[in-house]
């Protein structure tokens, strides 16, 4: 969805869910035209295909990520772009995270959201072990809250962790109840994370609950510390696969809030 179109529109209202109580957020209600809040985000930025062999450069210009009418917009667009590599890439867009910043170790993740769609478009919602820098990927271990690869009828939620990683780990490929799709409303995507359980949610249905018990034999559950979160909006890659001539350009990743939760007490 090209920026001009964002205006307010239908959201999904969202009280706190029984039995939690907020511990973070952000409504993104920052003004029109500003960067998201870098007390909570940090803009990663660069073109090197991200492991993932992705077509785009990732800017931290507000062409690519603002705030707008209460929403973070995430836009990918066709256009030639050089970063700081000095190689020019095809198409660009927008990752954001709060490392340094935000980290928890359980709870509940939720995030609002309106998706763009159509081949090689490949937004995400996801978590990273706050120690990847000491030990690197996978083994960090990886929350795939919300990943979709164009079509607007189908998400998918993963675990990635060492030894089940690139493929290997437990994903789920949810179709949507009837009717409903990814880029014509807002609709939530959420985890709940206790020790040794992990439950994602679309809206208000459970899609799969993982325990060490959905882990391949001979790997161990590294979802035992503090994660942070991202939020970006790739282009391409081994898994989408590249943009069509039906795909559309400039298209938006909508966020209307992003809300982490604990447990009530004695809940």
């Amino acid at each position: 969805m090209p920026l001009l179109a964002v205006v307010a529109g239908t959201r999904f209202p969202r009280p706190d869910p029984t039995g939690w109580k907020l511990a973070w957020s952000d409504e993104f209600n920052g003004a029109n035209g500003s960067l998201p809040d870098s007390s909570k985000w940090s803009i990663e930025t660069g073109g090197n295909g991200w492991g993932n062999e992705e077509l785009e450069a990732y800017t931290n210009r507000t062409e690519n990520v603002q705030q707008r009418n209460g929403y973070l917009v995430i836009t990918a667009r066709k256009e030639s772009f050089a970063g700081p590599d000095k190689i020019e890439r095809s198409y660009t867009s927008a990752r954001i995270q709060t490392k340094g910043k935000f980290q928890a170790a359980y709870g509940r993740f939720e995030a609002s959201m309106r998706l763009p769609s159509g081949k090689g478009m490949w937004p995400a919602f996801w978590l990273l072990g706050n120690d990847v820098d000491k030990v690197g990927w996978p083994k960090c271990g990886e929350i795939d809250i919300m990943e979709n690869i164009g079509d607007p009828r189908v998400i998918y939620s993963t675990l990635h962790g060492p030894g089940y990683s690139g493929g290997k780990g437990p994903s789920t490929r949810y179709l949507l109840p009837a009717g409903a799709s990814v880029d014509s409303a807002f609709h939530r995507y959420s985890l709940e994370w206790s020790p040794k359980e992990i439950q994602f949610y679309f809206d208000d249905n459970l899609i799969v609950e993982r325990t060490p018990d959905s882990l391949p034999p001979g790997t161990h559950w590294v979802y035992d510390h503090p994660f942070f979160l991202l939020l970006n909006l790739a282009i391409g890659g081994k898994w989408p696969g590249s943009p069509d001539e039906k795909t559309n350009f400039p298209q938006s990743l909508l966020v209307d809030y992003v809300r982490v939760y604990v447990r009530k007490s004695g809940q």
